[in-house]
């Protein structure tokens, strides 16, 4: 397997990301990062059956890690370092490219505190209007992408996955009813975690 981080979101906009290790239908670990990492790393040392599948719980995408080599090698190349030097690593910033029209860039530019303070005001007022419904519908999406991955080509993956956005939870717990046990407490956790 290789190593993929997964998208760094600004650590003051969210909490510390978990993660969910399966093996087939059976759920290993969750927890943080390294909890995760370390858990799953002693299952596969124990024989546990490949491949392992990873899950960030935040958006229910899948991760891959490199689980070679000894627990240090690969808290090593999973963890990210402490690095110093230009940014601000410790508050999880992440260096991206934004296209805008040139009203735009020229609209920023007049900010006071410069063009990343200005985009970053913007995102945490935009979050502040709905916080609730933000946080359901990106519950509703990671609970379908983890779906997906592990329960796609289950017996009612359609009609949960209607029953999900269409916030019926009575015909999606139904729906789920059937389908192993760790895979469907998931993704119900993952659906109320908002």
């Amino acid at each position: 397997m290789t190593a993929i981080n997964s998208p760094g979101i600004i650590a003051s906009m969210r909490e510390e990301m978990t993660y969910t290790a399966f093996s087939g239908e059976i759920r290993i670990v969750s927890g943080e990062l390294e909890e995760m990492l370390v858990e799953t790393k002693g299952f596969l040392e124990r024989g546990g059956a490949e491949p392992v599948l990873v899950f960030e719980d935040q958006s229910g995408r899948q991760v891959d890690f490199d689980f070679r080599g000894t627990r240090e090698e690969v808290l090593e190349r999973a963890v990210p370092s402490r690095r110093t030097g230009p940014g601000r690593p410790r508050l999880g910033v992440v260096s991206r490219e934004v296209s805008l029209l040139p009203r735009h860039w020229d609209w920023l530019e007049q900010q006071p505190n410069g063009i990343s303070a200005a985009l970053r005001r913007l995102v945490d007022e935009a979050r502040k209007r709905a916080p609730g419904e933000e946080r359901a519908r990106l519950a509703r999406e990671a609970a379908y992408r983890f779906m997906t991955a592990m329960a796609g080509n289950l017996p009612g993956y359609e009609e949960a996955s209607r029953a999900l956005f269409a916030k019926d939870e009575e015909r999606f717990k139904q729906t789920i009813a059937a389908w192993p046990e760790d895979v469907r407490r998931h993704v119900e956790r993952l659906r109320v975690s908002a």
